[in-house]
């Protein structure tokens, strides 16, 4: 009985040892943090919608500069004015040249704040973060973008103006140049306020509101991050930001369109109230809406395909 006795507490000996021998589980592989996306990618987004959204752009900015209060009509005016279809692309290399300048800053900013702000956590962003990096982010855009903008509105109001007030811009840099050339490098500045307080009303809102309606509709269950909930947050964010933009928008092109030393803040703001009412805030609502809802759809839909085929780059699908 001693014999077996110490045979088997000699095998249990040995089979403790070979456990303590034998390798221990490797550590699960932490999840592998995703590199940050270019800085340029929401301007590239931003182009690409931009391009096909101009022809409403510019309709929305004659009807504010001329007076016009029919969509329809204005559409017509600016196809007369400009030879058919092509009319209403007059302007387009403004447009680009103010998204490779805005546009790029602007969601590069806001990126780059967001992950500051939030410090990496994991947890949905609170909507007064999003609002202060949105915010910020227009407040840099707006800066940086200025000359841009100018150009862009003067190249789209020329032909709704009398012919003898018309610049005739060749393209956005000819027509930056000759601006800085007639009327000296301030003009670059020309409705930097409105345009500012814009950028920031426009960034704190669309940008803003597509990241809070996009965290809410998937936190529902009944979405995924996918096209449909892409398109159903931006559509929601698009008609925020027209809202609340409008005022500043057209303030903004009123002033900008003015030549020489015509247009003050304050006087297009007095102007507007006398000759029509309270509504001037609202004037161009619809052509803002149907151009900022499209174009809002199209940048995020876009720049969300753009992030899935850096991931897929990347290796991080």
């Amino acid at each position: 009985m001693a014999a077996r006795s110490d045979t088997i507490a000699t095998d249990i000996m040995v089979a403790r040892q070979v456990e303590d021998s034998s390798p221990s589980p490797a550590p699960a592989a932490l999840p592998k943090k995703k590199k940050p996306y270019p800085f340029w990618l929401g301007g590239l987004a931003a182009c690409s919608a931009a391009v096909i959204t101009h022809p409403l752009d510019l309709t929305k900015v004659r009807m504010q500069v001329s007076g016009d209060k029919h969509m329809v009509s204005s559409i017509r005016k600016t196809m007369a004015m400009g030879g058919g279809l092509r009319g209403l692309f007059d302007g387009l290399t403004g447009t680009i040249f103010r998204q490779a300048t805005y546009s790029v800053t602007r969601f590069g900013v806001y990126d780059l704040i967001k992950r500051t702000v939030h410090q990496g956590s994991d947890k949905d962003m609170p909507m007064w973060k999003l609002i202060f990096s949105g915010c910020s982010a227009g407040a840099i855009a707006g800066l940086v973008g200025n000359p841009a903008e100018i150009i862009l509105v003067r190249m789209q109001a020329d032909r709704a103006k009398p012919p003898e007030l018309q610049l005739h811009y060749k393209n956005a840099l000819q027509g930056l140049g000759r601006m800085v050339k007639d009327e000296g490098l301030s003009s670059t500045f020309r409705g930097l306020g409105p345009n500012v307080v814009r950028t920031i009303l426009m960034n704190g809102s669309q940008l803003a509101a597509y990241d809070w309606f996009k965290q809410q509709l998937l936190a529902t269950g009944y979405f995924k991050d996918n096209i449909v909930c892409h398109f159903s947050a931006s559509f929601c964010a698009g008609t925020v930001a027209t809202t609340v933009c409008s005022p500043a928008d057209v303030i903004k092109s009123r002033v900008m369109s003015a030549s020489g030393k015509g247009g003050s803040v304050m006087g297009a703001i007095s102007s507007s109230f006398k000759t029509e009412g309270p509504m001037w805030m609202f004037k161009g609502w619809l052509p803002s809406w149907t151009r900022l809802q499209p174009q809002t759809i199209l940048i995020f839909v876009f720049l969300e395909q753009f992030k899935k085929g850096i991931d897929w780059y990347r290796g991080d699908v």
